[in-house]
């Protein structure tokens, strides 16, 4: 089975593990719906009234808009939520990566935002920001990069300080930075000039920085830091998350009260070794550590009840962990990912005293796992004293109740609420409730006590989206439609049908997206060799969700059944077919992309052929003319990326468009700042000689993830080309697209520059 390798965020967190990967996301779809946001409240739709054309229009491929009352999305099936997500605010931000307030003062929220910005709102009545301080010029931003982590000193604003965690470029190398800051107007403003360093570290890579900066219980700075970036912790011989003279791979504990520029708290395992610099590392253990054997140690917190700190550790290809930690303790990166061997074999595994992670899920479930808080608020909910957390690709929300675990899974996590939403982190307030931060905008936390909800139906022939006669053809009130650049689904042919409610449409976007109303279903069927496979829904629910669901047919193909969770089946011939879960559909079909990979104006733009009157037309033309779509967009359309008769270079970025934008843009779930959308100029890729973030796979010092007219060299074919943890696309796909690999491979060869 091959690994559901796929990176970590721009949100500074993921690590080659997924995230983090910088390649190409050669995703296949499921189904291929859009929408404005995931997560928008539901719109009233205009009510349309479709037209009905003369058959001798020649402009129109459908004489009307076909009738729809049996394939609608309806309720979303989510009857094990507890928790439910309300907006917190109508302000909007840029990257945001935390909230919070400052000690014993509800009046204000402070929001740090990725590229250096730090945004203070009222709490009552939010209708503006001010900025707290802007470090946009000094740091370094981009990818798992940026402002990362901030923290009020406990006595604040008696002492005025407060600490920011960040990194910088310095003489070309990627420093990570912890300082104090003054603020001389009780927390109104924080003085840029101000800047007291505290704390330097080299990082070999720009990713696996962690970042996230916390006082405990203890009054004591606590800090975290990934393992150097790269794949497997690959830098020395044992890696640096069981190396204990480096700082990386660890959490940190100092005394900012003491010391010049910092004091060593007396129960640090190591606190009367020799100092650890940042650059030429003592012989001896660094007195700073407090714990060790992290990954990436991506958003940690302390229960505010009883002190425990409770910390999400960012997998490599398999397994998301949260560990409880205590000071000396040994989470095992990189002898173990989770609570599996890794790579046992490293010096000091066999004999470490390894202590293993409270809770982990595997990536069926998610790919990039945000730490959260032990709930301590006031709401009545079962959910008090649990730890609640979420994974950023997924959009997952758990909550660790050991009761629930079973004898096959007693590390699995109980799922909360399918967000939808690219969780970057999240906040507790001063009265204990928590909130969600996503990179655009914040939400609340409410619980409630888990209620029914509609089902999905066993069988594909009781959806209403098929014939009631022939369960292998669309309803009628479905319309089929084609694109232009094809995504890879491992050789697989595919047909693709809308459904929209009667006197609903779809709109079309300044980019080009189409935007669908509430209660559209998109499906897509999925052949080889003539066989179906697979049928795919993706449905906008009544509450302005998303959600994708999967059927797979019997041998006689008579019908198909919902299947749960994804699977991998053989097909025959030594090959395999994968199934995608409900979550990894929505990692495919990203909220940035607006859900609906393929419907575009771009990708539509083409001629096709209508069962229903087998007449040719165009698409575009015919969906406006019988009132689909509204609104226009004159973005020429993309090449088929194998129609030889178009020029090489507008194929190749109109596969790497249709495969991989949907992650590679900008706001993406990825760790990388690449924008490989077809309109974007190649320049402004940010892929053209730059190094990449995630490790050289072997490639070497000229390792770029394009380095023109050397493809060897260059990362995205590389990680094209390869289907283990290190390659692209991260799910979905089980085998190599030959022919797009020697396709990206031809561009990059006839390439002169950038």
């Amino acid at each position: 089975m091959t690994s559901l390798f796929t990176p970590s965020t721009p949100r500074a967190k993921r690590c080659l593990g997924l995230l983090s990967v910088l390649a190409l996301a050669l995703m296949q779809g499921c189904g291929g719906g859009a929408d404005t946001k995931q997560n928008d409240p539901p719109v009233a739709e205009p009510p349309v009234v479709p037209p009905t054309i003369p058959p001798s229009t020649p402009a129109s491929g459908l004489d009307r808009r076909p009738s729809n009352a049996t394939c609608l999305a309806g309720d979303r099936p989510a009857g094990d939520d507890q928790i439910t997500l309300t907006p917190f605010t109508n302000l909007t931000f840029n990257a945001s990566l935390a909230l919070l307030q400052a000690p014993g003062d509800n009046s204000h929220w402070y929001v740090v935002e990725q590229g250096g910005l730090v945004k203070r709102f009222d709490g009552t009545a939010a209708t503006t920001t001010t900025t707290f301080i802007d470090m946009r010029a000094r740091v370094t931003s981009g990818g798992e990069t940026g402002l990362l982590g901030m923290a009020f000193h406990p006595n604040f604003p008696t002492d005025k300080r407060v600490f920011l965690s960040y990194t910088i470029r310095v003489g070309g190398n990627l420093v990570s930075r912890v300082s104090s800051f003054i603020s001389n107007d009780a927390g109104a403003t924080l003085d840029s000039g101000s800047e007291s360093v505290l704390l330097t570290l080299n990082q070999p890579e720009d990713n696996h920085n962690g970042g996230n900066i916390a006082f405990g219980p203890d009054r004591l700075l606590y800090i975290g830091f990934g393992d150097g970036g790269g794949a497997g912790d690959a830098h020395g011989t044992t890696g640096n998350g069981q190396r204990l003279t480096t700082l990386l791979g660890k959490m940190l504990r100092i005394d900012v009260d003491s010391g010049s520029p910092y004091g060593i708290p007396v129960g640090n395992p190591f606190a009367s070794h020799a100092a650890c610099p940042a650059a030429g590392r003592a012989a001896s253990e660094c007195p700073e550590i407090y714990a060790w054997g992290f990954r990436n140690p991506w958003r940690w917190s302390f229960d505010r009840s009883n002190g425990e700190l409770w910390l999400a550790d960012v997998g490599q290809g398999q397994w998301e962990e949260v560990d409880k930690v205590v000071v000396g303790g040994n989470y095992g990166w990189r002898c173990r990912e989770g609570a599996h061997n890794y790579s046992p074999t490293t010096a000091g595994c066999s004999t470490a005293p390894l202590i293993e992670p409270v809770a982990e899920y595997d990536h069926t479930l998610g790919y990039s796992i945000t730490g959260g808080y032990v709930y301590r608020g006031t709401q009545t909910t079962s959910l008090r004293g649990r730890y609640l957390f979420g994974d950023f690709g997924s959009g997952r929300i758990f909550a660790w109740i050991p009761e629930n675990a079973t004898a096959d899974a007693p590390r699995k996590p109980t799922q909360l609420l399918a967000s939808g939403l690219s969780i970057a982190s999240f906040a507790q307030g001063n009265d204990g409730e928590l909130y969600v931060v996503a990179y655009d905008s914040l939400r609340k936390i409410v619980f409630q006590a888990p209620t029914a909800s509609t089902s999905l139906p066993e069988k594909l022939s009781a959806t209403g989206c098929v014939s009631a006669s022939d369960v292998t053809k669309p309803a009628d009130g479905l319309i089929p439609y084609d694109i232009n650049a094809v995504f890879w689904s491992d050789g697989a042919s595919k047909q693709r049908w809308i459904a929209l409610p009667d006197g609903a449409n779809a709109t079309v976007q300044n980019d080009g997206d189409w935007s669908f109303p509430i209660g559209t279903v998109l499906m897509k069927n999925f052949r080889v060799d003539e066989r179906l496979l697979e049928t795919r829904l993706l449905k906008r629910h009544n509450d302005g969700n998303w959600s994708g669901a999967t059927y797979e047919w019997n041998t006689a193909q008579t019908d198909a059944t919902l299947l749960r969770g994804g699977a991998i089946r053989d097909i025959g011939s030594g090959h395999q077919w994968l199934f995608p879960s409900e979550s990894q559909c929505l990692e495919c079909h990203t909220s940035i992309a607006d859900r609906a990979l393929g419907l575009e104006s771009q990708q539509l733009d083409r001629n096709f052929t209508y069962p229903q009157t087998a007449r040719t037309a165009n698409q575009v033309v015919t969906l406006t003319t019988v009132g689909v779509v509204t609104g226009t967009n004159s973005t020429a359309p993309l090449p088929d990326p194998f129609d030889t008769s178009k020029p090489l270079g507008d194929r190749a970025r109109a596969y790497l468009h249709t495969n991989c934008s949907q992650c590679h843009r900008p706001g993406g779930p990825t760790p990388s700042a690449m924008d490989l959308r077809f309109n974007t100029a190649f320049a402004a890729t940010g892929t053209c000689n730059v190094a990449p973030q995630s490790g050289d796979l072997g490639v070497g010092a000229t390792a770029k993830l394009i380095a023109p007219g050397a493809s060897a060299d260059s990362i995205v074919v590389n990680r094209a080309n390869r289907r283990d943890e290190h390659g692209m696309p991260p799910l979905g796909s089980l085998a190599v697209d030959s022919a797009g690999v020697a396709l990206l491979k031809s561009w990059i060869d006839s390439l002169t520059g950038c």
